[in-house]
């Protein structure tokens, strides 16, 4: 399965508010591997950006003026991520985002999961650790990732850092599937396997110790029972065709 990675870094929080696209980062894995291909853009929003959005990010206005608009960038962007799952932390904002900038354009591209299915991994996160913080930082720490080198929130490195947590997140799911791509022997096969004896078995008997030691525990039975214990019975062979035939 292919499988890629995406993180994006917007002007603000609301894309009802005009809110636009600064970075797109994606990551490419195929059958659980990191492939080394990845894919990344800032873009020119054409507004703004909000100062906590420049705080949180790093990424300041003047940068951004000379950057590609996302009409420059969007048939490479697309022949990137076409046909692969898309792995997003909080899925719902960043396709959000997309498919805004691709209406934007009217809409012939269609919406991004027309091309491509989507995992939440923040959706995955908070059905297996409920009631935890689940974002990335706290899924680093939680799942062994490091993430010293993330001072700023920024595209590629959240991508990189997400492609880890998702690996490890799923770890068991992989063992699982390695498990069942074992070839498997049908039943047919097993059974007809003969069962192979190598000699006769061994018989391991009771030493006269333990046989006095045994003897000493069936008179403890009888005499809790008042009587003849069931154990007792069972080693007489008229007693056991008696039980037997009640």
């Amino acid at each position: 399965m292919r499988q890629v990675v995406l993180d994006t870094e917007t002007t603000g929080l609301e894309v009802r508010q005009g809110h636009r696209l600064v970075e797109i980062a994606c990551v490419e894995m195929v059958g659980r591997r990191l492939t080394g291909r990845h894919w990344q853009t800032y873009l020119n929003p054409e507004r703004a950006m909000d100062e906590g959005a420049s705080q949180v990010t790093g990424i300041r206005d003047d940068f951004l003026q000379d950057k590609p608009l996302f009409a420059d960038k969007v048939a490479e962007f697309l022949a990137f991520v076409d046909g692969a799952e898309l792995v997003i932390h909080n899925a719902s904002f960043d396709v959000g985002f997309i498919d805004a900038e691709l209406a934007r354009l009217g809409g012939a591209q269609g919406r991004l999961t027309d091309r491509c299915s989507v995992l939440d991994t923040l959706a995955m996160a908070r059905e297996r650790y409920p009631g935890q913080r689940n974002s990335l930082d706290a899924l680093c720490k939680r799942l062994g990732v490091d993430n010293s080198r993330r001072d700023l929130h920024g595209g590629l490195i959240d991508a990189q850092l997400l492609a880890d947590v998702y690996l490890a997140m799923t770890s068991g799911q992989v063992a699982l599937d390695l498990a069942f791509e074992q070839p498997q022997e049908s039943a047919a096969q097993i059974v007809a396997q003969p069962l192979l004896r190598h000699g006769r078995p061994r018989v391991l008997r009771a030493s006269a110790e333990e046989s006095a030691l045994h003897e000493q525990r069936l008179d403890a039975l009888d005499k809790s029972a008042g009587g003849v214990s069931v154990w007792r019975q069972a080693e007489t062979p008229e007693a056991a065709a008696e039980t037997g035939s009640a």
